[in-house]
């Protein structure tokens, strides 16, 4: 068997070429029902985030593994199920890779948010297939290489039966969200996954570096950023996950050592990594650039990032009183409807709001501002009230304790 080829098994169709792409399509289309699908890919192994096997079940039709660097072409498969439910645990996880090969679903069921929305305890795909079905799922290869060819057939065991569940599990946890009232709230929780945009990518990546904010000297900084930049490089070229090539704290190392000769930075025994010596001449050109550039870049950025929670009693006390009496009253709402907070109301909206909240604090006021964050109107006719009474309770001075009480 050629490395390019993925290992069949009995059970399920494994679709590694054109032909047997287009049969797959056939039978999916005749199926009924919902469709479920998921997506393996490679991260912490390599660069790009794209897809290396894509799942497909149908009831009436079959579970389809498909090799997506072998058929590059999915116009035939998104015409089938676009305008068909789609299955998926944790969508958002997925959506970005499906689409990059042109999948995209009209609208979609997500298991995962399913579940917060149905407090059960644990959310995980193996915690709810054995608590809604009664199968425990192993899962010991999510964080497998999954641009590793061929596949061991284990691997595809477990990949098939992340989407040969989902059906039924979706189909409980439909009962489930009718009888708690739920309906209208997971249609528009799961409406807003499918329109919510990708996000911009970061302006200046490599500030993301760990540990970079110990990094206090000008120069210092910038042969971090250089360093980051160059590794980004080598990894976009090798597709290999930048962390596997110089890890963060071996970037970090030499950016503070800063050393002046290519000697001095490969006697750097903590300068590690696989690249680290391989690619020498390649970090020594990055730290010659920040030992000449006049572009030095600055240490603190404009942005419109809120200051940490932890620091409001210092920095914003009537700030701090309103989050913490809004956040109080959201957790009893969290609780009697049995949704969790994170999930109630995305948490930097309640920051936001505290932070700076619409004058006059009415219940429009709120309403219209959470709305403009990008709140649902579920969340809205949940919140908008409670916050609006908390942030009124934050406002008044505690009463003065009499005589009798001291």
């Amino acid at each position: 068997m050629s490395d390019g080829e993925l290992i069949e098994t009995p059970e399920r169709t494994v679709i590694t070429t054109v032909d047997d792409f287009h049969d797959a399509v056939e039978a999916i289309a005749l199926g009924e029902g919902p469709v479920a699908v998921d997506a393996e890919r490679a991260s912490g192994f390599r660069y790009s985030q794209r897809a290396y096997l894509i799942q497909l079940y149908r009831r009436g039709s079959g579970t389809f593994l498909i090799d997506p660097p072998a058929i590059r072409e999915f116009a035939p498969l998104q015409s089938v199920i676009q305008d068909v439910e789609w299955v998926l645990h944790a969508a958002s996880q997925d959506l970005a890779c499906l689409r990059e090969v042109g999948l995209d679903p009209t609208t979609v069921f997500d298991t995962e948010l399913a579940a917060r929305l149905l407090g059960l305890p644990r959310v995980g795909l193996g915690a709810v297939v054995e608590e809604l079905l009664g199968i425990h799922l192993k899962k010991e290869h999510s964080a497998a290489d999954w641009s590793t060819r061929p596949l061991p057939a284990s691997w595809l065991e477990y990949a098939a039966l992340d989407v040969e569940l989902l059906i039924d599990v979706r189909d409980a946890m439909a009962v489930l969200l009718k009888e708690q009232g739920k309906e209208r709230i997971a249609e528009e929780e799961f409406a807003a996954v499918v329109a919510r945009e990708e996000k911009a990518p970061a302006a200046e990546p490599w500030r993301r570096l760990t540990g970079i904010s110990t990094l206090r000297a000008d120069r210092h900084l910038a042969a971090a950023k250089e360093l980051w930049l160059a590794r980004d490089a080598l990894a976009r070229e090798t597709d290999i996950a930048p962390g596997r090539l110089v890890p963060d704290s071996s970037l970090l190392v030499a950016a503070k050592a800063l050393p002046t000769s290519r000697r001095e930075l490969a006697s750097l025994k903590q300068f590690s990594g696989r690249a680290s010596r391989s690619e020498i001449d390649r970090w020594w050109a990055a730290i010659e650039r920040a030992l000449t550039t006049d572009e030095i870049p600055v240490q603190r950025r404009a942005t419109d990032t809120l200051p940490p929670p932890r620091s409001w009693g210092d920095r914003n006390p009537e700030a701090d009183a309103r989050l913490k009496a809004a956040r109080t009253a959201l957790t009893a709402v969290g609780e009697e409807h049995s949704i969790p907070l994170e999930n109630l109301l995305t948490p930097d909206f309640l920051r936001r709001l505290a932070w700076r909240p619409p004058q006059p604090e009415t219940v429009e006021n709120i309403s219209e501002a959470l709305g403009e964050l990008g709140a649902r109107p579920w969340q809205i006719e949940l919140t908008a009230q409670p916050i609006v009474d908390a942030f009124v309770e934050a406002h008044q001075e505690p009463e003065t304790a009499s005589d009798g009480d001291s």
